[in-house]
C-alpha cells in the first residue's frame, strides 16, 4: 500500500489544518463550553465543501475519495473532534443511507441539501435498550394503507437542535430480530416528534445529543428508504464509514494531544531543567509517538481498501476504529499527566481532549463488540 499524498491531497490536507486554525481554533473553547453549535463556522466549512465527502458530487457531496475524507477529518479534529463528527455526517450513516437504499426522489429532497450543508440530519438507531444490539430495537411500526406509524424512543442521539429530518428505525415485528427492521426519513417538524437533549455533557458538548421521541408518527410510504425489513441493512450499509470517521477523528486528536504535550515539555521548567528531559515524561511522549503513526497508518489502510473498491471491510473497519480510539484516550491521558495542575484548566485544550476522547470508544459501537468482532474473525465464527 503507497500512502504517499498525491498534489492534490497534500493541498487538501493544509487547506483544512489552516481552515482549522484559523477559523475554529479561536473560538472552540468558547462555544464547547457553552455547549453551542457553530453553525456559523459549519456553515464556512460547508461552503469549502468540506461537508461534502464522499457523496458523489452529482448528489450535492465532493466526490472525494477515502483518503482525502479521511484527511479533511484528521486535520479539522486536531483542532475541535466535534467539528470533524459534524462534517462526516453526510457521508456516514444518514447520508450512505439514502444513497445506497434510497429512491432517486428521495436523494435528490434529502441528499442533494445534506451534502451540501444546506440542512442537518440526525440517525435514529440507539434505543434505551439496546445500542450496540440494533436488532433488539424496541420502536415499532405499524403499516396502515399507504402510511406508516411509529412508535418509540430513541436514545444518544445527535443533532437534535439542528437536524431537519432524521433517517430512524423501527420494527414490524420484533420477533423477526434483524428482518423485521425498517429504516424512515422522519421529518423533525411532522407531529409527534419531539426531542429531549442532554445537557452539561461531559464530552462531545457541541452537539446537542439525547431522545428522539416518536409518538404516532405517521410516515408516508415514499419515506420508507429501502424495503420492508431491509432497515438493518439500511443500518449496516455505513458502519465502515462511520468508523473510518471517528478513527480520523481519533488520529487528529491523538496528534493534537502529542503536539501539546511536546511544547509544554519543553517549556515547563522543573528542577531547573524543562520536563521534556525526564524519562518518564519521555516516555509518554514516545508512546503517544508510537500510538498516532501506528494508529494513522490502520485508518489509512482502511481509507485505502474501501478506496479500492472492497465492498465490505468491516474487520478492518473494527480494527482501525478500536485501536485509535484507544489510543486516543491513553495520548489525552498522558497529555492532562505532563500538564500537571494545568490540564484541568480551561486555558490548555488537553482537558477537552481528555473529556471527548472516553467517548470516542463508545461511538460506532463500544470498543468491547470491536474486540469480540476482530477475535470472531480470526476464529473463524464471522465473515464478511
Amino acid at each position: 500500500m503507497d500512502f504517499d499524498l498525491t498534489p492534490e491531497q497534500q493541498n487538501l490536507k493544509q487547506i483544512a489544518y489552516e481552515f482549522a486554525k484559523r477559523e475554529i481554533a479561536p473560538y472552540v473553547n468558547q462555544y464547547d463550553a457553552e455547549e453551542r453549535f457553530p453553525m456559523e463556522i459549519v456553515k464556512k466549512a460547508a461552503s469549502l465543501g468540506f461537508m461534502g465527502g464522499v457523496i458523489p458530487e452529482k448528489y450535492g457531496g465532493a466526490g472525494l475519495d477515502y483518503l482525502s475524507f479521511t484527511l479533511i477529518i484528521e486535520e479539522i479534529a486536531r483542532v475541535c473532534q466535534t467539528m470533524g463528527a459534524i462534517l462526516s455526517l453526510p457521508s456516514g450513516l444518514a447520508g450512505s443511507g439514502i444513497l445506497t437504499y434510497g429512491t432517486e426522489e428521495q436523494k435528490q429532497k434529502y441528499l442533494v441539501p445534506l451534502a451540501r450543508g444546506e440542512c442537518f440530519a440526525g440517525t435514529g438507531v440507539t434505543e434505551p435498550h439496546s445500542g450496540t444490539d440494533v436488532a433488539a430495537m424496541e420502536t415499532t411500526v405499524v403499516k396502515k394503507g399507504d402510511r406508516y406509524i411509529i412508535n418509540g424512543r430513541k436514545a444518544w442521539i445527535s443533532m437534535l437542535n439542528e437536524a431537519t429530518f432524521f433517517l430512524t428505525f423501527a420494527t414490524l415485528d420484533k420477533k423477526l430480530k434483524s428482518k423485521g427492521i425498517c429504516a424512515f426519513i422522519v421529518e423533525k417538524h411532522w407531529p409527534g416528534v419531539s426531542v429531549k437533549p442532554e445537557k452539561n455533557k461531559v464530552g462531545f458538548r457541541p452537539l446537542s445529543t439525547g431522545q428522539l421521541i416518536l409518538e404516532e408518527v405517521e410516515v408516508p410510504a415514499e419515506n420508507l428508504v429501502g424495503k420492508e425489513g431491509e432497515g438493518f441493512k439500511v443500518a449496516m450499509c455505513a458502519v465502515e464509514n462511520g468508523r473510518l470517521g471517528v478513527a480520523a477523528r481519533a488520529v487528529g486528536l491523538t496528534q493534537a494531544c502529542l503536539d501539546e504535550s511536546v511544547a509544554y515539555a519543553q517549556q515547563r521548567i522543573v528542577f531547573d531543567q524543562p520536563i521534556g528531559r525526564f524519562q518518564l515524561v519521555q516516555s509518554m511522549i514516545t508512546d503517544m509517538v508510537v500510538g498516532v503513526e501506528s494508529a494513522r497508518y490502520l485508518t489509512y489502510r482502511l481509507a485505502h481498501l474501501k478506496d479500492k473498491g472492497y465492498a465490505r471491510v468491516r474487520r478492518e473497519a473494527s480494527i482501525a476504529k478500536m485501536y485509535a480510539t484507544d489510543v486516543a484516550v491513553r495520548a489525552a491521558e498522558y497529555a492532562v499527566q505532563i500538564h500537571g495542575a494545568y490540564g484541568c484548566s480551561s486555558e490548555y485544550n488537553v482537558g477537552r481532549y481528555f473529556r471527548d476522547a472516553k467517548f470516542l470508544q463508545i461511538v460506532e459501537g463500544q470498543n468491547q463488540l470491536h474486540r469480540a468482532l476482530i477475535a470472531e474473525y480470526a476464529l473463524g465464527y464471522r465473515r464478511d
